[in-house]
């Protein structure tokens, strides 16, 4: 019998990592277009979530990022579910379960810990009229610089227009190394574990993944709410979350290698 050479070949996209009691719902979808149905395959007390792809279709493409994170997003919120790096394709559920049996020792340690715990990411973004306000009430230099900008042409006040861009920019660090520490003293003593990020807007006060027990969720609630009224009319606060704990599985991992 002839073997169809045209039928694209099929792996497996490892998601993450579930304890085996835990079981996707029905309506748990992959990447792919349509999307893929997750399934699962279980070694010992280890569960992975995984689906069907093509392996002549590069992943990459933003729904698929967008899928990877709604899956363990979800997962997160009612199991612990330790993030596998987005693209991960095995052979098959036999090499799935190969790389179980030979991470078991590493992977159920993690879960344990993971158990009752998921990420939530605190942002927090300067107001800019706020903030501008603030600067040149402190900074006498940048004040009469934009007092000298006022009125003249561009091309006439470039140096200066620099000069006042930087001093507004070292400014705005200034204030974001301050805050952020602010945060850190207020949050961090109420949630496991938290990351300092990097800034990804030239406003951001505050970028801070924080790994929070469920149990003390509404002492960080009630954090995040005191920092945000202290910070009303400077400072938009917000937190995204739940989220599957993807700042800190290597943070977790060095914790128990320590």
């Amino acid at each position: 019998m002839a073997t169809d050479t045209t039928a694209p070949r099929v792996g497996m996209m490892l998601y993450g990592v579930v304890p085996s009691d835990v079981e996707p719902t029905g309506s748990a979808q992959g990447v792919g277009s349509p999307p893929a149905d997750v399934t699962t395959v279980t070694e010992d007390d280890l569960t992975a979530l995984v689906s069907d792809v093509p392996l002549d279709r590069p992943l990459g493409r933003p729904d698929d990022l967008t899928a990877y994170q709604r899956l363990l997003d979800g997962t997160a919120a009612v199991a612990p579910v330790l993030p596998v790096r987005f693209g991960t394709v095995l052979r098959d559920a036999e090499a799935i379960r190969q790389l179980l049996a030979d991470q078991h020792d590493m992977i159920a340690p993690l879960l344990d810990r993971l158990e009752g715990r998921v990420e939530y990411v605190v942002r927090g973004r300067y107001i800019e009229d706020a903030v501008l306000a603030e600067i040149l009430d402190t900074d006498s230099d940048a004040r009469q610089l934009r007092e000298y900008i006022q009125g003249r042409p561009e091309q006439e006040t470039t140096q200066q227009r620099m000069a006042l861009g930087e001093r507004i920019n070292a400014a705005i660090e200034a204030m974001r190394q301050a805050d952020t520490r602010t945060a850190v003293d207020r949050i961090g003593k109420v949630v496991e574990d938290l990351v300092v990020a990097e800034p990804t807007h030239d406003l951001d006060a505050v970028h801070l993944p924080v790994l929070v027990e469920q149990a003390h969720r509404a002492e960080f609630d009630a954090v995040l709410a005191e920092l945000a009224d202290g910070w009303s009319g400077r400072v938009e606060m917000r937190s995204l979350g739940p989220a599957a704990p993807y700042d800190f599985v290597n943070r977790l991992a060095l914790a128990r290698d320590d």
